[in-house]
């Protein structure tokens, strides 16, 4: 009877020891299959396909390339280092933004010659007044001198084409041309008329009238002008902006100022009977430099970003054109434009009642007068003429878009060339190293501060397309209406004063 029961207790100790493994395994089994919210993967909804992770391509490393001026150079010579060709443009890069307005007037600068073309003997007859011969061949530069420049003028000026060069390395083109470093034009229009006639020389210089044909091109001060202290554009710029900052337009002098020298137009000393006196305050402030007293006191009451501190500021011509134009459109002040009978490369662009206020040049004063008792009147508005001035000079006339005005007139004017360029037999070599290292003073700092220090990686802004002559006319128009507008609201209020 016991050994029944030993053997059923033994029986259903095995059977114990059997379902105790068996259930400890599946619990194994279900722990390690059991899912983690580490690294449990997202359920994408239906045709949803896995991306490439995309990774930020790094900006490219500039490489600087300054000046040879080390011991062993004395001689000055032109380097074969700097690159003569710019590494291909990134593809993701965004295209070029679309140069401002006035990089139209191009194709009318050059229109003389988009039929015939431009040929040697062209270029030629340019000689008789011109200061230099510039010819670029595979991204370098040789000059051929023909006389002596006022101040520094050449000087800073192929100063500007070595950095445009050094800019857009190998881009470009071959070409040979004739620069006029003197103010006035002399390709007169009315010589190449008729059908008998030849077509006209191209001529480069700073600026022209309705009566020529001369290009016009950007000036040497845009690099500086160290006769008179006036630093590179790109500095300058700044420091207007700053000068702004500080004197603010509603609180500024409620008067019209100019300064400069009276000496070298009737015109302007014509302005100084506007000046105030016991007799008459025509609402003008007026001024005369003296540069020999001021190069002698150290420039110090010459500081053009310190001169913004009246609500109007006048503009007047010289000789010719002035460079001192950009410097007032500058000032945030509202620029009263005595009708000028020049321009530069950029104010054609220039409209009245948006970018400055139109003063009559055979009544100066009693323009003068009515334009600063108008703006005093309507404070907002004249606010906002100075600003849009302001504007245009800060964006539109900012040192990129002068390196891409050089570049685009002169691949313009390359594609006319019927010739292949070639240097002349008396032309040097010019490049920054012979230019900048020998130079002393002023003309050093302002050469280094304004040296381009490594090629863009970037292309030229995009030109806008010509002038339809639908556009031109109704622009022309436009600029002539708001003269008229301005002359009658002045006529009105004279009328008014003597009634």
């Amino acid at each position: 009877m016991k050994a029944p029961a030993r053997s059923s207790a033994i029986l259903f100790f095995i059977l114990f020891l059997f379902i105790g493994a068996f259930l400890s395994t599946r619990l194994l089994d279900s722990a390690t299959s059991l899912p983690t919210t580490s690294v449990e993967k997202p359920i994408l909804p239906t045709g949803t396909a896995h991306k490439p992770l995309k990774i930020p391509k790094k900006p490219p490393v500039k490489i600087e390339y300054p000046l040879n001026c080390s011991a062993g150079n004395l001689t000055r010579t032109c380097p074969r280092n700097y690159p003569t060709a710019v590494s291909p443009e990134d593809p993701d890069r965004p295209s070029a933004p679309e140069c401002p307005h006035y990089f139209r007037w191009i194709y009318g600068d050059l229109r003389p010659w988009m039929k015939s073309g431009i040929t040697r003997e062209m270029v030629e007859r340019a000689k008789r007044t011109a200061t230099f011969k510039l010819v670029i061949l595979k991204g370098r530069a040789y000059v051929e001198k023909y006389q002596r420049a006022f101040q520094t003028r050449d000087v800073f000026t192929l100063w500007g084409i070595l950095q445009l060069l050094r800019r857009y390395p190998g881009k470009v083109p071959d070409l040979e041309l004739m620069f006029d470093c003197v103010d006035w034009p002399v390709i007169i229009s009315k010589d190449y008329h008729g059908p008998n006639a030849t077509a006209p020389p191209p001529l480069f210089r700073y600026c022209g009238d309705d009566a020529t044909l001369d290009i016009v091109f950007p000036d040497w001060s845009f690099w500086g002008w160290p006769e008179i202290n006036i630093k590179p554009w790109e500095s300058l710029l700044k420091d207007l902006k700053e000068g702004n900052k500080r004197s603010k337009w509603m609180e500024r002098e409620p008067y019209a100022y100019w300064k400069g020298n009276p000496a070298v137009a009737a015109t302007r000393l014509d302005l100084l009977k506007c000046n105030v006196s016991d007799q008459q305050d025509w609402n003008a402030r007026v001024y005369t430099q003296d540069w020999i007293r001021e190069s002698q006191e150290g420039y110090k009451q010459s500081d053009l970003a310190s001169q913004c501190i009246h609500r109007y500021k006048i503009y007047i011509e010289g000789s010719a054109w002035s460079v001192s134009q950009k410097y007032i459109l500058a000032c945030d002040s509202v620029t009263l434009l005595v009708n000028p009978h020049y321009y530069d490369f950029f104010t054609r662009s220039l409209m009245p009642v948006h970018h400055y206020w139109p003063i009559r040049e055979d009544d100066k004063c009693r323009s003068i007068k009515f334009a600063v008792d108008w703006g005093n009147r309507h404070k907002q508005k004249a606010q906002s003429i100075g600003k849009a001035a302001s504007d245009f000079i800060q964006e539109d006339l900012k040192m990129d878009n002068v390196y891409d005005y050089m570049f685009h007139l002169l691949n313009e004017y390359a594609k006319l060339l019927k010739f292949k360029p070639t240097v002349p037999e008396k032309a040097v070599e010019l490049c920054s190293e012979r230019m900048g290292c020998g130079a002393e003073g002023l003309k050093k700092k302002f050469m280094m501060e304004s040296m381009v220090k490594y090629p863009m990686d970037a292309s030229p802004c995009t030109m806008p397309p010509p002038f339809s002559p639908l556009e031109l006319q109704t622009f022309l128009k436009r600029k002539v209406n708001s003269i008229k507008q301005v002359e009658a609201w002045e006529k009105k209020f004279w009328e008014n004063q003597y009634t």
